[in-house]
């Protein structure tokens, strides 16, 4: 246990050592807290006007700031396994006394802990610029349900953003990691995030039964928030369940590619 928390470890370090993540952590945070300072100083956040309350504030930073930060995680699934291959590297890690495996896990596992730092940071910066800079008086946010309270609607709309970016770096990591290119795994990845709603529509599970079983007409889950039912009338359990199919695709097409991978080129 200790040597593979050691390879985490250095997975980690891979991570974090380029200036570019920094870069993209900086960009992350600096969003989340100019959206409600934005609002505020461009009179919307007006108390005499009304103006926008903190959760009003929180969600618009969030749905910004989130796009941002399914790109940024997006980047460095892509690069996690292609990198190892662009740069040579891979030969150097498959000597060390690790089976194939644990280090394609190692790599998996330091991409979910830098999607969740990011997450993180997004909550942080865009919460606190939002109890500052909100001077509305609503309590509310918009679209909510009433069972709901604010700051609960809020962290369920994030929490199904989060699972969409989960999803959407697996399908990055196993682009990654069967074509060993980072560039094609990356605008596979914008794409989906671009199109899946065109695909939705084209292929509505109200029309068609079979698009039912389609991963774009899941990855939404913030429909069950205010709903018991999705398109096609499906229904919370169906679409985790289809969800969690296709992500045990994506991994199980990564590990036995990586496995049987040939890097005596």
């Amino acid at each position: 246990m200790g040597n593979f928390a050691a390879l985490i470890h250095n997975e980690n370090i891979k991570i974090y050592s380029r200036v570019r993540t920094w870069i993209m952590l900086i960009i992350l945070a600096v969003m989340s807290a100019l959206i409600p300072v934005l609002v505020y100083f461009t009179g919307n956040g007006d108390a005499d006007s009304g103006g926008m309350g903190v959760w009003d504030n929180f969600q618009v930073s969030i749905a910004i700031a989130f796009f941002l930060n399914t790109i940024f995680t997006v980047v460095i699934a892509s690069d996690s396994v292609a990198g190892e291959f662009s740069w040579g590297t891979i030969k150097l890690l498959l000597i060390r006394p690790w089976s194939r495996s644990k280090i394609l896990l190692s790599k998996y596992i330091a991409l979910v802990l830098f999607s969740l730092l990011s997450t993180g940071v997004l909550i942080a910066f865009g919460l606190g610029a939002s109890l500052i800079f909100s001077s509305g008086s609503s309590e509310g946010v918009a679209g909510m349900n009433s069972s709901w309270s604010p700051a609960q609607y809020s962290f369920l709309v994030i929490l199904c953003q989060y699972i969409q970016l989960f999803l959407t770096a697996g399908i990055a990591f196993m682009v990654s990691s069967v074509f060993r290119a980072s560039g094609l795994a990356i605008g596979l990845s914008l794409f989906i995030i671009f199109a899946s709603g065109i695909f939705s529509l084209l292929f509505n599970p109200d029309r068609f039964e079979w698009a039912r079983y389609l991963i774009f007409n899941h990855m939404d889950l913030s429909v069950y928030i205010n709903s018991d039912t999705g398109a096609g009338g499906s229904t919370l359990g169906f679409s985790i369940a289809v969800l969690a199919v296709y992500y045990a695709l994506f991994m199980l097409v990564s590990w036995i590619v990586f496995r049987k991978r040939d890097v005596a080129a």
